[in-house]
C-alpha cells in the first residue's frame, strides 16, 4: 500500500513538473516576439530622430550623414563638435539596431540565435523588466513547451531517482557495517 501511494506521488509530481515546464517553455516564444517587437520599435524611433538630419545631409553632402557629422566635428563651436558626437550617436545605434533585426530574418531558429548570442543588452533587459506571460498557441511555443515540460520532468526525474540511489546505497552500507561494543 506505502508502495503504491509513493508510486501515485511521484507520477503525479512527474506530470506537474512536465506541466511547469511546459507553461515555462511556452514563454520563449512570446519573450522573443516581444524582444522582436521592441527591437522594431527603437529602430523606429532612431530613424524619427535622424530625420531632419538626414534631410540636412541630403540638402548639403548628398546624403551622406558622415558627412554631415565631419561637418558638426570639424566645428570650432563646441556645440556644434558635441551635437555631430550626438549625431554619430544616434547613427551608430541605428546601425546596431538594423543589424540586430536583420538577425531576425531567415530560418524559424534565427530570433532564437540572434537572442541567445547577439542580444541587444539594454533592449533585453527592458523586455525582461516589463515581459508579460502569455500562452501562445503558435506552432513553434507548442514544440518549445512540449521539449521543454518533456526535459524538465526527464532531468528533475533523473535527479530524484540518484538521490533515492545514493540514499538506499548509503542506509545498506550502514546496516553492513558491524557492530562495535
Amino acid at each position: 500500500m506505502l508502495n503504491a501511494m509513493v508510486k501515485l506521488l511521484r507520477d503525479y509530481l512527474r506530470l506537474v513538473l512536465f506541466c511547469l515546464g511546459v507553461l515555462a517553455g511556452i514563454q520563449v516564444p512570446g519573450f522573443v516576439d516581444q524582444y522582436h517587437k521592441s527591437l522594431q520599435a527603437h529602430l523606429a524611433e532612431v530613424n524619427q530622430q535622424l530625420t531632419g538630419f538626414q534631410r540636412d545631409a541630403d540638402r548639403y553632402f548628398n546624403g551622406s550623414l558622415e558627412q554631415l557629422i565631419q561637418h558638426y566635428a570639424a566645428s570650432d563651436d563646441p556645440i556644434f563638435t558635441a551635437g555631430g558626437q550626438n549625431i554619430g550617436d544616434i547613427a551608430q545605434r541605428r546601425q546596431q539596431l538594423a543589424q540586430a533585426l536583420q538577425g531576425f530574418d531567415g530560418a524559424f531558429w534565427h530570433p532564437y540565435r540572434e537572442l541567445v548570442l547577439h542580444p541587444q543588452p539594454d533592449i533585453r533587459a527592458e523586455v525582461w523588466q516589463h515581459f508579460s506571460y502569455q500562452l501562445l498557441l503558435k506552432p513553434e511555443a507548442i514544440v518549445f513547451g512540449l521539449l521543454s515540460g518533456l526535459l524538465t520532468a526527464m532531468l528533475i526525474e533523473a535527479l530524484l531517482s540518484a538521490c533515492f540511489w545514493c540514499t538506499i546505497k548509503g542506509v545498506g552500507r550502514i546496516f553492513k557495517r558491524p557492530i562495535s561494543s
